[in-house]
């Protein structure tokens, strides 16, 4: 026996049925009934589908701290060091130093190491202990004006 002599088993295989192909029970809608969305090609209702019904991660129990809040870019103490004395530094500067980046969230100064050079620093936040050292240190923290508050006035017609 040689390779060109193997053959499959005899009626082991057989075609594969070609749906829509003419005459012979599966022609015209190829077996998948008439209208309606799994008629269609490309139709279909995707693995987490429920029925147009809330989602699942919406009927799910919520616990826990689910606070969705302020994101600050983190600057240190120790990453002041390559400020010069006296030097003012805001939202400019600290990105020029490559200490922040993302545009959209607002600057917060912590206390972690120590500043031996006095600069005056504008940010959105800062804890207590980080604003006692740069003040300690000869230097200021300057806070941006708080917007006032929303109100409506009642303008009777």
């Amino acid at each position: 026996m040689k390779l060109h002599d193997l053959k499959p088993a005899p009626g082991s295989t057989k075609n594969r049925k070609r749906v829509g192909r003419g005459p012979g029970g599966t022609d015209k809608t190829a077996g998948r009934g008439h209208k309606g969305q799994l008629s269609r090609s490309g139709a279909g209702k995707g693995q987490f589908f429920g029925g147009g019904g809330s989602t699942l991660i919406s009927r799910l129990p919520k616990r826990g701290f689910n606070h969705v809040g302020t994101s600050y870019e983190i600057v240190n103490l120790s990453d002041l060091e390559r400020f010069e004395a006296g030097a003012v530094v805001d939202r400019a500067g600290f990105e020029n130093a490559g200490l922040v980046r993302r545009r959209e969230r607002g600057v917060k100064l912590l206390a972690r190491g120590e500043v031996k050079v006095a600069v005056t620093l504008h940010v959105d936040a800062a804890s207590e202990a980080a604003v006692r050292a740069v003040e300690a240190a000869g230097g200021s923290v300057v806070f941006p004006e708080p917007k006032p508050a929303h109100s409506v006035e009642y303008k009777p017609r």
